[in-house]
């Protein structure tokens, strides 16, 4: 007998837009979840337009990437009947997750004070760049300025290299995690009690939640830690390698690998060498050890030390490439990529579920929403009559 998946019957409100909001709020529909996505008229979510190439039709394929298993309304929530629309929503919804800038939707007369008052058991997370309190909390928040501003772009790529950022948008993925992990505990606790809570989610904090071994490297010296490339504060060896084709990964990451290798290598000495006797000596003399190493390492092509150290129980790995990785048996095995059926685009690619789940693993069971394809479904379902939506789209609910 099929279980139910876990998040059935959970009604969610999206009202956000671009990544980390329709991210999270993607994960849970996903679970079973009913998202219902609220997006402005027109245009919709600004990411339905993104991206420097063109599909089918007129969404993107990162809209199509982050908003399955998802219903959309399009709302116009600048007017009176719109507000009135999502109040109505809201009086059965369990959670809403918005994104705009803070204080917009308490503006808007939408804010948690005046929402719990029509639902006092709904969870209602805003997503923001910087919080909704302190100095900062008005500035526009995108990945980029969080991820600078954290202090992780300072220990991003190589010492003395122009400012690089993390390759993804760790600040976004990382907030909307975040979020529902607060999200979820907020709702258990809603069920127990009878009251929600307001959740209050930051690019900037998540991002700084990140940086374990670098702030604590910082308070436990006083020193602000450096970009150090592929290198890892903690030991030594464990980067990248060159070889010679090419780089490769690997990690001699104890005393006892550090002592396999050596002997792998047939470089027996590098043990009584008195710069790396102990992983603190290795990571003194960091560079002294790599250009060691590669002596050797670049005396046979990468994927010969990948097979020869994973034979003899040293971690280490390729570099490959997006479609080299998407296309690696593992990731094939792993399901990583996924086909969902389109009503404009036919099979879309989507990236897989990221845990698998062995009783209630997650289901598309819908395709990403073109812009308001749902509003008179979602409506009925709500108790609007087709009398009522008639007077509400003369009134500007919807759009021009």
């Amino acid at each position: 007998m099929t279980q139910p998946l876990p998040l059935q019957g959970v009604k969610v409100l999206d009202i956000s837009q671009v990544m980390a909001g329709p991210y999270a709020c993607m994960l849970l529909g996903d679970l079973g979840a009913d998202v219902i996505k609220i997006e402005p008229p027109g245009t919709g979510d600004q990411t339905r337009g993104s991206m420097g190439f063109k599909m089918k039709g007129a969404d993107s394929l990162g809209f199509l990437n982050m908003n399955r298993n998802k219903r959309s309304i399009a709302l116009d929530l600048k007017t009176e009947a719109g507000k009135s629309v999502l109040l109505r929503l809201a009086r059965d919804a369990d959670i809403l997750v918005e994104n705009y800038r803070p204080g917009a939707m308490r503006r808007l007369g939408l804010g948690y004070e005046e929402l719990r008052k029509v639902n006092p058991k709904l969870v209602y997370t805003s997503i923001s760049g910087f919080g909704q309190t302190g100095p900062w909390a008005d500035r526009p928040g995108f990945d980029l300025m969080a991820q600078a501003m954290s202090g992780v772009m300072s220990v991003t790529g190589y010492p003395d290299s122009p400012p690089v950022k993390a390759g993804v948008p760790v600040a976004d993925i990382g907030c909307a995690l975040f979020a529902i992990y607060a999200t979820l505990a907020a709702y258990i606790g809603a069920k127990n009690t009878g009251q929600g809570q307001y959740v209050d989610a930051a690019l900037f904090d998540s991002v700084m939640a990140f940086s374990v071994w670098d702030i604590c490297d910082y308070w436990g010296t006083g020193v602000p830690p450096q970009p150090l490339g592929t290198s890892n504060k903690m030991t030594a060896p464990y980067q990248a390698m060159a070889s010679s084709d090419g780089h490769f990964v690997m990690g001699a990451n104890n005393q006892k690998l550090w002592t396999q290798l050596c002997q792998l290598m047939g470089r027996e000495e590098l043990l009584q060498d008195e710069r790396f006797t102990t992983i603190a000596l290795r990571l003194k003399h960091r560079q002294a050890l790599q250009d060691e190493l590669e002596k050797t390492f670049r005396t046979k092509p990468k994927d010969y030390w990948v097979d020869t150290l994973l034979a003899n129980g040293i971690p280490a790995g390729p570099i490959l490439s997006y479609p080299e990785a998407f296309g690696s048996e593992h990731a094939k095995a792993r399901r990583m990529r996924m086909e969902i059926e389109h009503p404009v685009e036919g099979q879309v690619p989507n990236i897989g579920f990221a845990v698998k789940l062995s009783g209630t693993p997650q289901q598309v069971r819908r395709h990403p929403p073109l812009l308001g394809e749902h509003t008179h479904e979602v409506l009925a379902e709500a108790g609007v009559s087709d009398e009522e939506i008639a007077n509400l789209k003369a009134q500007g609910a919807f759009g021009a």
